[in-house]
């Protein structure tokens, strides 16, 4: 099926209208090409001011719209999601969790179906918690990880348990690896990450409201982890690389560290050292978007 975007479900072809709920969109209300069909690079993030700000920083290095412009938020239909486009890139939020990115997703494949998009770039840009790294440092996922360290996504359907597999495309990921070493701006590494079903136990934490392990028990863990391959950890990697290997889309994730897990479990870093933080994946796959568009 080459460069477009594959569906794996035959029921859709059925449906006279297909209703993207949580996005406030529809075929039967809106010209998908038209809005959609220019789409090569989708950034996705949990929050939705994040990729706002994401959307205005790639028009402003793409030199689209004018200064100072404010983009309108295409779902603004509903208050689940966030989405924005400039020219040939959209931003779209997801929320926390793999729940709600998965919930996401089937809506955004199916989107950049129907707008029979095709050679599409998709990454994810956010935060994460490091493993041996200094916090600052940007993580580009080789492949994802469960808690356990296995590069696989488990869900449950129709009662039996699936598994699919978690590896990012390798191309793609060296490619963001040369274009941080362009910039030069900030520590990058390739490495596994470590997807996880919960900020507090799931991760390791000594600080939730339940902890039935002591800090040994969390410390050998981590190091576990670390030794495995595993340099960072977050909450969404896994189904996004699942959903997107079954679609065909190319897929990153480009994640900073807040806080090194071998020193401590809380983010401490003040407002202002977190919000540059967060601006560093954004400067690297705006990079890249330049490059891949000839404006570098």
């Amino acid at each position: 099926r080459g460069n477009f975007i594959h569906l794996c479900n035959p029921h859709l072809e059925k449906m006279k209208e297909d209703i993207l709920y949580h996005f406030a969109l529809g075929t039967g209300t809106h010209d998908f090409p038209a809005l959609f069909g220019d789409v090569k690079f989708v950034c996705v993030g949990g929050s939705p001011s994040r990729m706002k700000a994401f959307i205005t920083y790639i028009a402003e290095e793409l030199g689209l719209g004018d200064p100072g412009c404010d983009y309108p938020n295409i779902c603004a239909g509903t208050d689940r999601y966030a989405m924005y486009k400039v020219g040939p890139v959209l931003s779209v939020s997801h929320g926390m969790g793999i729940p709600s990115i998965s919930i996401m997703l089937h809506e955004l494949i199916k989107l950049l179906y129907h707008a029979k998009c095709s050679n599409v770039t998709i990454i994810r840009i956010g935060t994460s918690g490091g493993i041996g790294l200094e916090p600052g440092s940007v993580v580009i996922t080789r492949q994802s990880v469960d808690a356990t360290f296995k590069p696989q996504f488990e869900q449950v359907i129709l009662g039996k348990t699936v598994i699919r597999h978690t590896n990012l495309d390798e191309q793609l990921a060296k490619e963001l690896m040369q274009c941080s070493k362009e910039i030069s701006q900030f520590n990058t590494v390739i490495g596994n990450t470590m997807c996880t079903l919960d900020f507090y136990e799931g991760q390791g934490r000594l600080d939730g409201a339940i902890c039935l392990y002591n800090e040994e028990e969390k410390l050998q863990y981590l190091k576990e982890a670390y030794d495995s391959g595993v340099r960072n950890i977050e909450m969404e990697s896994s189904v996004f690389a699942a959903m997107c290997n079954l679609s065909g889309l190319k897929a990153a994730v480009v994640c900073v560290t807040l806080l090194n897990r071998l020193e401590g479990d809380q983010i401490s870093s003040s407002h202002d050292v977190l919000v540059e933080y967060q601006q560093r994946p954004q400067k690297l796959v705006g990079y890249f978007i330049k490059k891949s568009l000839g404006k570098v």
